[in-house]
């Protein structure tokens, strides 16, 4: 078996590297809490001004702001954040562009006070863009150079392009590989956008040495606030949820959901008005085509959300976008109200290289908001944005070698993809599933890629293949994406 499968087991399985006890050594437990009642009460204002209906919650129960802007929520010592889902029309505060949306309790106290005050945004916010960051995932500080050196900037190059607009950011969790030393140096690299970020536990997020989930994230927290919550920003309803379940041994966790955040949801979307978008985040994805890809019959726990099915339930209502990561492959599925966009990583490879398993340039999705409406493109680190397919010559694909082979990264069902050779058309290349010739010969193998030769190439479903009349000098692809445009490469063959 290849070990293609490594990340899709690594859930349940043991790491393929060793970690240091020293990286991966959890603080003792610093909030234990006992039950005893603790009444929060404050008030979410602008200046002198209340805001009202705002949802405030303790990660358990939700009330809304009065209309002076002031709440009372009754809650218990075990409860670690009182915090807001930030309304529409209010800029996000943040701290180094950590979104700062909740103060920490003080369990000591009987009454909590907690105040919140927001700045009005001097423009709608009905038009906006957010861009989701999966996987940084660095383990070292040559990862975090890479890093610094190379994504961030080009994050800030992106952010300079919107200047003027409304932008902010979402970490899609694996923020580091399990070295908490470097969470700084994630904060340094997306301080330097100047955007807000809003931030998702993944599984190399967690303290390895809790004995159960409930303290796998401290650390995370300490860093990041709450890991389950929500905010809004014009028309869009957004969700940020904890996916990963740890099992109280390093290195192994399910896909699953809570009992506690499921309730927490639909107490947090009676607020949201039915039909409205919803953009929910969360780290492992709630589905993918990987399990047809691999023909392979039972669902791994550790790849995707194994009670998927409740959140479906709950999001039946609206229109949804999912946003994850955790796969280092690119792709998108839809099924009635639901879209799911799982992303490339902004590591690559594991930062072993500039492309991901299934040939996906290392980067980050790129969300432009109308209204209820959204579109997209995904932005590949150091290309410009019409950079979204390569095209391989004849003889590049080991087992298609007499095809031209096409990566459309971004793919979904609405692409439309045409060829032309020496200006003429030859038709639609044929979908097909294998192995992008790029990450077969960079990855596939037990002593490639250097330092982190587990790496391997992922089958994918966003390869093209197309036979090129015998004399062709040039071929052209043009793929147009589902809003219209198109992007175009060439390639020589003389």
């Amino acid at each position: 078996m290849l070990r293609r499968h490594f990340l899709r087991n690594l859930g349940l399985l043991s790491a393929a590297t060793t970690i240091p006890a020293t990286v991966i050594k959890a603080a003792e437990p610093q909030f234990v809490y006992g039950l005893g009642q603790l009444l929060i009460k404050g008030r979410v204002a602008s200046g002198a001004k209340g805001i009202s209906g705002v949802a405030v919650t303790d990660g358990v129960n939700v009330v809304l702001t009065n209309s002076n802007g002031s709440y009372e929520l009754t809650s218990n010592k075990s409860c670690r954040f009182v915090y807001i889902s930030l309304p529409s029309g209010y800029e996000f505060p943040h701290e180094n562009s950590v979104a700062k949306f909740y103060q920490k309790i003080d369990p000591s106290k009987s009454t909590f006070i907690a105040n919140f005050n927001l700045t009005e945004l001097s423009q709608s916010d009905e038009k906006h863009t957010f861009v989701v960051w999966a996987d940084p995932q660095i383990q070292s500080k040559h990862d975090a150079e890479l890093l610094l050196a190379n994504s961030a900037p080009d994050l800030k190059a992106l952010v300079e392009n919107y200047r003027g607009q409304l932008l902010h950011g979402i970490g899609c969790g694996d923020l580091v590989w399990d070295n908490f030393n470097l969470f700084p140096d994630y904060q340094k690299a997306i301080a330097m956008s100047g955007l807000p970020f809003f931030n998702v536990i993944g599984n190399h997020d967690m303290d390895l040495e809790a004995r159960t989930d409930e303290g796998s994230s401290d650390t995370f927290k300490d860093h990041f606030g709450p890991t389950y919550y929500s905010y809004n920003r014009g028309k869009i309803h957004y969700v940020v949820l904890d996916d990963v379940f740890f099992l109280g041994v390093a290195k192994k966790y399910i896909g699953y959901l809570t009992e506690s955040q499921l309730q927490w949801l639909e107490q947090d979307l009676k607020n949201v008005k039915e039909g409205s978008t919803v953009v929910v985040s969360l780290h492992i994805p709630t589905n993918t085509g990987q399990l047809r890809r691999d023909k392979e019959k039972v669902d791994q726990m550790g790849g995707t959300v194994i009670n998927r099915q409740h959140l479906y339930n709950l999001l039946k209502p609206y229109r949804v976008h999912l946003m994850s990561g955790h796969t280092h492959f690119n792709e998108k599925w839809e099924d009635g109200n639901i879209t799911e966009h799982v992303h490339g990583t902004v590591c690559g490879a594991w930062w072993t290289g500039q492309i991901c398993g299934d040939g996906t340039p290392n980067g980050y999705g790129v969300y432009e908001v109308s209204g209820n409406d959204v579109k997209w493109y995904y932005k590949a680190t150091g290309h410009p944005k019409n950079y979204q397919l390569k095209i391989y010559s004849p003889g590049k694909h080991k087992e298609y070698p007499d095809e031209a082979c096409i990566n459309v990264w971004n793919y979904d069902k609405n692409w439309k993809i045409e060829c032309f050779a020496d200006g003429n058309s030859i038709g639609a290349p044929i979908q097909k599933t294998a192995y992008d010739p790029l990450a077969a010969e960079t990855l596939l193998g037990a002593d490639i890629p250097k330092p982190r030769g587990w790496v391997e190439p992922l089958l994918t479903d966003h390869l093209f293949f197309i036979k090129v009349p015998a004399g062709t000098k040039s071929l052209k692809v043009n793929a147009t994406d589902r809003f219209g445009e198109t992007f175009t490469d060439t390639l020589g063959l003389a």
